[in-house]
């Protein structure tokens, strides 16, 4: 037994992946074509995230989710291969570039026509959905954009998520800045914010687990 969460040295994440994680042969070919990239690959979840989010899909029998960050397409492919046949995502992402890699993974997978992207400020879309009249239909949302924006896209979640939904919210240990209070940056400042908000948030249940760079877990009350 431990008090704290173990530290996890480079061979011990390399058992974790070995007996921890079920990753798809797409989902694999994906991540790595990623890794491949020179400069934005640290922006692709690890793997045991991937597959944490889509145990937590299949927990609650998503079958409709919306993903607020595409880059190529990893995290989209695992929530959308655990919802199954009946699944629909909406991938939001405002780079043609980087999710024209998500567009080729997710054909070679057999999920395109599961996987509705939309290219145009996440907030927009949201907000689309909003005077559509889609509250309460969504099962999951998922947050890895722009972190000032991250309290206006959860408010706007906490409309379209239905009551005992969640809402995934990425990177919220910062690399560590978080804990940092010498560190000002505005993304590190508004990530600060936004932890301390969804803390005392009593419309909600939530549980911060260290997986990745941090995701926050949110159930709608």
């Amino acid at each position: 037994m431990s008090p704290r969460t173990i530290e996890m040295s480079d061979r011990l994440y390399a058992y974790l992946l070995q007996t921890g994680v079920r990753e798809s042969e797409d989902a694999r070919l994906l991540r790595e074509e990623t890794q491949a990239l020179h400069g934005p690959s640290g922006m692709q979840i690890s793997p045991e995230q991937g597959q944490f989010m889509g145990f937590l899909a299949r927990l609650i029998g998503a079958r409709k989710a919306i993903e607020l960050g595409t880059f190529t397409g990893y995290s989209a492919l695992c929530v959308t291969e655990a919802m199954g046949p009946d699944g629909h995502l909406i991938a939001c992402d405002v780079s043609e570039e980087w999710t024209s890699v998500a567009r080729q993974a997710w054909k070679r997978a057999g999920v395109a026509d599961r996987i509705d992207l939309r290219l145009a400020p996440a907030a927009d879309t949201l907000a689309e959905l909003i005077a559509a009249n889609q509250q309460d239909r969504f099962d999951l949302a998922f947050i890895d954009a722009d972190k000032e924006n991250y309290p206006m896209y959860f408010e706007q979640l906490l409309q379209l998520v239905r009551p005992g939904g969640l809402i995934l919210v990425d990177n919220v240990l910062w690399g560590g800045a978080v804990a940092d209070p010498s560190n000002n940056n505005p993304s590190t400042q508004a990530i600060r914010a936004f932890n301390e908000a969804v803390h005392n948030d009593d419309r909600i249940d939530m549980s911060l687990v260290p997986i990745g760079d941090g995701l926050t877990v949110i159930r709608r009350l």
